[in-house]
């Protein structure tokens, strides 16, 4: 017979391995629209919260579960080794192989326009910290990466640059705005401060001030003149000075946010054309010099900022030019145009230049023709979700959103450019709504952090499933599953070093699986 000391150890050791095990968060409060799936309220008193998880043992796990019907974020202790003895409820099987690897994760974020300030600011301050910290700190899905626009964007009230003086070749007059010091950097200063790792930002500018364009204005078809090629050089540099003036130093820019779009006649918001023989002379020339030569080398190039479908010959053009190529560290993309070519072709670019990152640097729903804000969208839940997946296994190292805000019709937007957000503000009862976007987004910036390492998955007999698997940097495993059927199923994840675990898979759901 065991001696009551053993006993007692015992006991211990499967209440301690129990309450190791155990997440808890604060729930979602449902208000259901009538659409496919509710929003979660937030509030000045209340907000729903996401569960953290640290290291396991191996065999340890916690499934991370939102679904259409009824979770958000819903952590459940699972555990290797206990499957069912109805063979028949086993829909599906998931094999990860982590002695194959990938990618580094850089990680996932959205952006810092003057929209999403504009919402913030119009609720409470109670309301705003529950906003920040839903983003940003280890309450919420905690995104690391952040996109600054640098200046105006169709997400602004009106159209404007930094200098709006023409001829002004010295940018003696250039000034940061309204905008920047009321709407932007307080809000970035402030997810910086409730972060607990370093937020990654990168700018984009959409256009040149009118003056120094062919068309002299901010939208429509036009390109930047060559004689101020050197001058919108200098203009990086001075933006990047004055943000460090308030503490804010950038990981990385684009070159230019899609600069196709500036190559449209009548085209309706903030853009200016480019092509790719054009923008490999900017970078070679004038923009990675300039930033070298004013203190800003370690500020990474990003080159295209555009839709996939332009890959890889836009990277190829520009990385053939000597000048260029030094200065491109990476390839951003979007996914407004993914229809016209598959996810593929990242991983065709990527074997093309392997040393260089692609990452997708903007992406919404609600785009034309679309109904712009849908509250409960289940189906937006499930594009993102799709999105990242497919991006992750072709080789991208993140997923950025677009507005971290917007109000309920989708604004502003000075061009009526509407469109969806994971989080709506409706500032006249002082509350916000988490989209099931908002989710999509958390179970990979929660739970998949940077340094984590993309492994093989493979996924048998099911297309309406996908899925995508990582090691992370504390040892910890996490896959990441999309149910997009209308059954439920029962999945077995078969892992070489860790046996098989069964995992249960609601209709229409999205799961992170955590296991040591």
């Amino acid at each position: 017979m065991a001696s009551l000391a053993t006993l007692f150890l015992r006991l211990f050791t499967v209440v301690f391995t129990l309450f190791s095990l155990t997440v808890s968060a604060e729930d979602c409060i449902r208000r259901d629209y009538g659409r496919t799936s509710f929003v979660c309220v937030c509030n000045a008193t209340y907000c729903d919260t996401a569960p953290s998880v640290g290291a396991l043992a191996a065999g340890q796990v916690v499934q991370i579960t939102s679904s259409q019907s009824a979770a958000r974020f819903q952590a459940t202790n699972l555990q290797f080794g206990r499957t069912s003895s109805n063979k028949a409820v086993i829909t599906n099987e998931i094999f990860i192989d982590t002695s194959i690897t990938y990618q580094n994760v850089l990680g996932f974020g959205g952006a810092f326009t003057d929209a999403a300030g504009i919402n913030i600011a119009r609720l409470s301050q109670a309301a705003q910290d529950n906003l920040m910290n839903s983003y940003f700190s280890s309450r919420g899905i905690e995104y690391g990466v952040a996109r600054v626009p640098m200046a105006g964007t169709d997400f602004s009230t009106r159209t404007y640059s930094y200098d709006d003086y023409p001829g002004d070749v010295t940018l003696s007059n250039f000034a940061l705005t309204e905008e920047d010091l009321v709407y932007k950097i307080p809000y970035i200063n402030w997810a910086i401060s409730l972060s607990s790792k370093s937020i990654k930002l990168f700018s984009s500018p959409w256009s040149a001030p009118a003056w120094m364009k062919s068309n002299n204005e901010f939208y429509g078809q036009g390109y930047l003149l060559g004689e101020y090629y050197q001058v919108w050089a200098d203009y990086f540099a001075r933006f990047f000075e004055e943000y460090a003036k308030f503490g804010l130093n950038f990981w990385a820019l684009t070159a230019q946010n899609e600069p196709v779009d500036g190559r449209v006649p009548g085209f309706p918001f903030n853009c200016m054309g480019w092509t790719s023989e054009n923008q490999s002379i900017f970078v070679g020339l004038n923009l990675g010099p300039t930033l070298q030569a004013k203190g800003f080398g370690d500020v990474k190039i990003m080159i295209m900022d555009d839709q996939r479908n332009y890959l890889p010959e836009w990277a190829e053009t520009v990385l053939a030019n000597p000048d260029a190529n030094p200065y491109v560290s990476g390839i951003g993309v979007h996914w407004y145009q993914n229809f016209i070519a598959p996810p593929s072709v990242l991983t065709t670019t990527h074997e093309m230049f392997p040393d260089r990152f692609i990452l997708a640097t903007e992406a919404c729903e609600g785009t034309f023709p679309k109904e712009t804000v849908v509250l409960g969208a289940w189906d937006r839940l499930e594009s993102y979700a799709t999105d990242i997946i497919e991006n992750m296994n072709n080789w991208a190292v993140g997923w950025v959103d677009w507005n971290l805000a917007l109000d309920e019709g989708g604004g502003p937007n000075w061009s009526e450019n509407f469109v969806d957000s994971p989080i709506i503000v409706n500032n006249t009862i002082d509350e916000f709504y988490k989209q099931p976007m908002f989710y999509a987004m958390g179970h990979f910036s929660k739970y998949v952090p940077e340094n984590s390492i993309r492994v093989n998955i493979d996924i048998l007999n099911d297309t309406t499933l996908i899925g995508t698997a990582f090691v992370l940097p504390d040892g910890n495993r996490a896959v990441v599953i999309l149910n997009q059927s209308d059954d439920d199923k029962t999945i077995i994840l078969n892992d070489a070093e860790r046996g098989a675990l069964e995992i249960p898979c609601e209709a229409r759901s999205m799961h992170t699986i955590l296991y040591g």
